[in-house]
């Protein structure tokens, strides 16, 4: 059998047939079969993820640590009366430290997956379970960090119509550090947005 190769075809000769003895020749087309587009974007944005994730993770660590060791007793004190503001006097406060230490543990368990999204940019499985993940920690971690601003708020402002007395003049340091902790909750929060977004749109263009 002989075979020829002429501008991206095969020429094949088959042998004469005794009945007809003519020569058939059968031309063969040949096709590269396109490789999948889009490997490279996708990987970008899942380590992209990656380091969001991180951010993320710093913020909300710092936020917990911050609030959850704000304690400050006055210098002065009565007989009776030692003044005293710590972070779990209030409720709010003490959801606010459980809230953004589930969210560090969610973002520290949620890297390995990240990491699995770099390797495997096609997974949208993976990418679906993080979008559902992160959208709840999107209101987990608002609720906290909003409920907390609006204890910041008083502490600092007080409510004349409530006789609540503003708290800060006093506590300096236990404001500022409940303060301080509201905005990285609030650096958290945002992080997470970005997160479900970037989701979002991978799982958009898969």
């Amino acid at each position: 059998m002989d075979s020829t190769k002429a501008s991206g075809e095969t020429a094949i000769n088959m042998p004469e047939s005794k009945s007809t003895k003519a020569k058939t020749v059968v031309y063969a087309t040949t096709k590269a079969t396109p490789l999948p587009q889009g490997g490279g974007w996708k990987r970008g944005v899942a380590i992209f993820d990656f380091i969001l994730r991180i951010c993320a993770l710093v913020a909300a660590l710092a936020a917990t640590t911050t609030m959850g060791t704000t304690d400050q007793t006055l210098p002065f004190f009565t007989q009776f009366f030692q003044f005293q503001a710590s972070y779990d006097d209030l409720p709010t406060f003490t959801f606010f430290v459980v809230a953004n230490a589930i969210a560090s543990g969610y973002l520290v368990l949620s890297l390995p997956f990240s990491i699995v999204g770099i390797v495997r940019p096609q997974a949208a499985g993976i990418k679906l379970l993080l979008l559902i993940l992160d959208t709840v920690l999107v209101a987990f971690t608002t609720a906290a960090a909003a409920s907390a601003a609006a204890i910041v708020y008083l502490a600092h402002n007080g409510n004349s119509n409530t006789n609540w007395l503003a708290i800060c003049q006093q506590f300096n340091d236990f404001c500022q550090r409940v303060s301080g902790a509201v905005v990285a909750s609030f650096i958290a929060a945002v992080i997470f947005i970005f997160l479900v977004v970037l989701s979002a749109v991978a799982l958009r263009r898969h």
